[in-house]
């Protein structure tokens, strides 16, 4: 039973994105490659790992098991990996950060930043989810650090205070709804909205509360940040909820108006999360300090 690290980090990516498709694109192989390693493993164990269907694979009781020892080994690596870079010059490794659209686009640029000119030697692997999926993943072992709401942590999760993050409306500065202090999802769902592009966090955040409704949102465009949204916004595409942070930040130059959403789910705080058991290889351990540190929180 033969299997190198390619064939265990390409499992993970698979079993992640159950598609090998999408694992091979993660894993930087070609889909034949990442095929035969796949049928190599599978006839190494001589039981099938993947249950292959029309819309992507799942996971055989078999796949089960080699997923959470292949886990174990690859954080074992990274582990070692960044304690013996400790002893070379500089600290080296990369570090899996997982985020919702909020903290990516407005919060973690700057402490990224700043970190990583700080540690020339580290590199982090930045990668945007829903709040939801990013838990489930750090509790699992997929990445080293999350970034999510409040509500979406779990149990199995240690997660410290990072931002508050609220998401507002933001409408064009002569708005009948500039006159009004707050207002929910079912005033405004008919009208027509600006987005992000429909594959983002913070998109499919919004539809799910939409579709709770029976509704769903009217996006006439999705562009690729929040400037961009508020420019359409401004010249009277639609209205659209976005982070208060990028809201206030766009208002300084721009024709738009932030009104409050009176939903619960729009007032949140992101939470810096890590797994609750296992210890956090050096160099993620130190971007993890370093964010604490940001947050005002102390190590």
């Amino acid at each position: 039973m033969r299997f190198d690290l390619v064939d265990l980090r390409l499992f993970l990516h698979v079993a992640d994105t159950a598609s090998i498709t999408h694992g091979a694109e993660r894993a930087h192989l070609a889909l034949a490659s990442a095929s035969a390693r796949i049928r190599g493993m599978e006839d190494a164990l001589g039981v099938a790992l993947l249950k292959r269907g029309r819309r992507g694979v799942t996971l055989t009781p078999a796949g089960q098991c080699l997923l959470d020892h292949a886990r174990i080994v690859t954080q074992q690596i990274e582990a070692m990996r960044g304690d013996l870079g400790a002893f070379a010059r500089g600290l080296g490794g990369s570090v899996h950060v997982l985020s919702n659209t909020a903290a990516f686009s407005e919060h973690l640029p700057r402490a990224l930043a700043s970190f990583l000119k700080a540690n020339p030697t580290i590199s982090v692997d930045l990668e945007e989810r829903e709040s939801a999926s990013i838990a489930e993943a750090i509790a699992a072992g997929v990445a080293d650090i999350g970034i999510a709401t409040d509500g979406a942590v779990a149990e199995s999760v240690r997660a410290h205070p990072f931002r508050e993050d609220r998401l507002v409306l933001v409408v064009p500065k002569n708005d009948e709804l500039v006159a009004r202090r707050r207002v929910h999802l079912h005033e405004v769902i008919d009208r027509p909205f600006v987005g992000l592009p429909r594959q983002s966090a913070l998109q499919r955040h919004l539809a799910g509360h939409a579709a709770r409704l029976g509704k769903s949102l009217r996006v006439r465009v999705g562009v690729g940040g929040f400037d961009e949204v508020c420019r359409m916004v401004e010249t009277g595409v639609g209205i659209a909820i976005i982070p208060e942070a990028a809201a206030k930040r766009c208002r300084r130059s721009m024709g738009v108006a932030i009104v409050a959403l009176s939903e619960p789910w729009a007032r949140r705080r992101l939470m810096i999360c890590v797994r609750a058991s296992g210890r956090l290889p050096a160099p993620a351990a130190r971007l993890f300090q370093h964010l604490m540190q940001s947050a005002g929180v102390g190590g």
